[in-house]
């Protein structure tokens, strides 16, 4: 008779946003390092597109509080993701070279994910959103953070498309509670 584990899984959370940052509202650096830190201590799996800004300030907050990091990456390689898309390695524990560019590693990233969150944001932010709104994902939107994400409440207005699973909030710590709350209702 084969030995029985009990196995906990743990929740994927997905940190977008804007890899650069200049156009991202005073204090979103500090909130994504919140975010991170938050998913950390909640023991679940942060989840990166293994870039630069909002999601790289997400993962060093995370490793901070002693979490899991992976990143999917868009190369196809560690050479490529360093020496092609001039991209970090540190602060994650696991990245995944997919070898299929922006959207393509948006696609997996965000359907790897239990739930993503989004903090400022440019097109590729969208991108990613709009992929896990179109999978009905449970998403999180920190608000005043600038870009792409403070202008989500319009875009899902004037896309008449329904209201998606989306919490929004302006504090790390409640955003997630509201992600988490989503997500759970989804496993009902």
């Amino acid at each position: 008779m084969a030995n029985k584990k009990s196995f906990n899984l743990h929740y994927a959370i997905c940190v977008s946003g804007a890899a650069e940052t200049g156009h991202c509202s005073s204090g979103a650096v500090e909130k994504a390092e919140e975010i991170g830190r938050e998913i950390a201590r909640q023991g679940f799996i942060l989840a990166t597109g293994a870039t630069i800004g909002m999601p790289y300030w997400a993962a060093k907050g995370a490793k901070e509080a002693g979490g899991t990091v992976i990143g999917f990456s868009p190369a196809a390689s560690k050479i490529s993701h360093q020496k092609t898309y001039h991209l970090p390695v540190d602060y994650h524990d696991v990245i995944i070279y997919t070898g299929f560019g922006y959207s393509g590693r948006n696609l997996l990233l965000t359907r790897a994910s239990d739930a993503v969150i989004f903090i400022c944001g440019r097109m590729g932010t969208l991108n990613e959103f709009t992929i896990a709104f179109e999978d009905g994902k449970p998403l999180g939107i920190l608000e005043g953070t600038g870009g792409t994400a403070d202008i989500i409440k319009e875009l899902i207005v004037k896309s008449y498309r329904g209201p998606g699973k989306i919490a929004y909030a302006e504090e790390p710590a409640e955003l997630l509670k509201k992600v988490v709350e989503l997500i759970k209702e989804e496993e009902l």
